[in-house]
């Protein structure tokens, strides 16, 4: 398998429902949960990495960060850019 040097800002948001803590992101409709914010974080970069190592050993890292939206600007992947995160009041009658 080819080694492939990726570096680049990821928007990560980090959640909590109840007592558990989500990590997303939007960027790649990535998400893992931990018993604590820091083991969130420690889950989601483990399957950050999985992500990518399965995508690198099929041969469809161009293809699937394309289809993301990703942009690989001078030979470097740019994710998308987050342009807002806010809460917006909702009010349905289903």
């Amino acid at each position: 398998m080819a080694h492939i040097k990726l570096q680049f800002n990821l928007p990560i948001s980090i959640m909590r429902e109840d007592s558990r803590y989500i990590a997303y992101t939007p960027a790649l409709d990535l998400a893992t949960s931990g018993k604590t914010y820091t083991e969130a974080r420690k889950r989601f970069e483990e399957a950050l990495y999985l992500f990518f190592e399965e995508i690198v050993k099929a041969g469809t890292l161009e293809k699937v960060l394309k289809d993301y939206g990703w942009k690989k600007i001078r030979s470097q992947w740019r994710p998308p850019i987050v342009v807002s995160q806010e809460m917006q009041e909702v009010n349905l009658a289903v």
